[in-house]
């Protein structure tokens, strides 16, 4: 299956912090999902740090089918964080475009039901590739599905929003001030020791935003192991996880693309060894392959928005290992990003000091 992995292979029984009322929920799905028929069975996905996932299995007579429901975790939350009604109103007003998502059919923001806000969406059948090398996949299948990955980023940013019905989706402008700022707050709520790199980047980033006037719509964290893809074919058939979507600037998500799969970065500081997986693109191909279909020349201040992304990540990161220090992380890896939060900040304040 080139390194990806199906997606019911990666479920688990329900975490004991993340339990609810099967019945309740059945209950709602018969009423307010079309088609939904036959008796309820729930796992849980492995994957899913932020919002927690589940697949909803119908058995018995009338059963037979799958869904996937995503819902608010346990606890105290941070403002602004895991809203579940955003994802699922973006992923339902796309579905009228050529950007690639599922089936939305059903939103509940009644917390008496299971607890919490969730959405139940279409289940495809299809492969998520976990590793951004692909350490699998042939030179050409790589080559495919990064080109892919970037073509419908490119697909992502063409779509008029206002048109769509997303006008009120996000204040248009003024995105990496605001941004900055948000993530700022977020990382000073679940700040757990001083980081020195957080400290530069947060004192240098907002006296240095480009002037740059483009607005689209942002996924926020648009990467490879938040898409899936066709059974047997390089082809995107859905972008997943829109949580931090909003209306804002194009290359947050070209860079975060970049800094997340392409640098080594994300996960440890180890950069990739292209010698051992061929056709893995470097930044600068898989941004000359964004602006090719976007119908851009390039991208200047590139150095900013990738320490932009490294700076979200971190805050993003530690917020992660805040909420599995306090017992409602929606994966047990949660606990293991303590170091995240350091290694991206430092990464990111050599990437400022690098030539542009």
């Amino acid at each position: 299956m080139s390194g990806a992995v199906q997606a019911d292979q990666e479920t688990t029984d329900i975490r004991e912090a993340h339990r609810f009322d099967v019945k309740r929920l059945e209950a709602f799905c018969r009423e307010a999902v079309e088609g939904f028929g036959g008796d309820l069975e729930v796992r849980q996905f492995e994957g899913g740090q932020s919002n927690p996932t589940f697949l909803l299995t119908t058995t018995g007579t009338g059963g037979g089918k799958r869904y996937v429901m995503r819902k608010k975790p346990p606890g105290q939350l941070l403002a602004s964080a895991h809203q579940v009604d955003r994802e699922y109103r973006v992923m339902k007003a796309l579905e009228a475009t050529d950007v690639p998502v599922p089936h939305m059919y059903a939103l509940c923001e009644d917390e008496s039901v299971i607890g919490t806000s969730f959405y139940v969406m279409d289940y495809l059948d299809g492969r998520v590739f976990r590793e951004s090398v692909m350490p699998e996949a042939s030179e050409a299948e790589r080559r495919a599905v990064y080109a892919n990955l970037a073509e419908n980023l490119a697909k992502l940013h063409a779509v008029d929003y206002e048109k769509v019905g997303l006008g009120d989706f996000g204040k248009p402008g003024n995105y990496f001030d605001r941004q900055i700022g948000r993530w700022i707050k977020q990382y000073r709520g679940a700040q757990t020791a001083d980081v020195p790199a957080m400290e530069k980047l947060i004192d240098y980033l907002p006296k240095h935003i480009p002037d740059e006037p483009s607005v689209t719509i942002a996924h926020g964290d648009y990467r490879l192991g938040n898409t899936m893809f066709h059974a047997s074919e390089p082809r995107m058939i859905a972008v997943l996880d829109w949580e931090l979507c909003t209306i804002g600037h194009p290359f947050a998500d070209v860079a975060y693309t970049c800094m997340y799969d392409l640098l080594g970065v994300a996960g440890s500081a180890e950069p990739i060894d292209r010698t051992r997986t061929p056709g893995v693109p470097t930044e600068e191909e898989f941004v000359a392959e964004y602006c090719r279909h976007a119908g851009r020349d390039g991208i200047p201040n590139w150095n900013f928005y990738l320490a932009f992304s490294m700076f979200r990540l971190a805050s993003i990161s530690q917020g992660v290992y805040k909420r599995g220090l306090d017992g409602n992380a929606s994966s047990e890896r949660a606990k293991t990003l303590g170091d995240a939060c350091r290694n991206l900040a430092e990464h990111a304040w050599q990437i400022i000091q690098r030539p542009d």
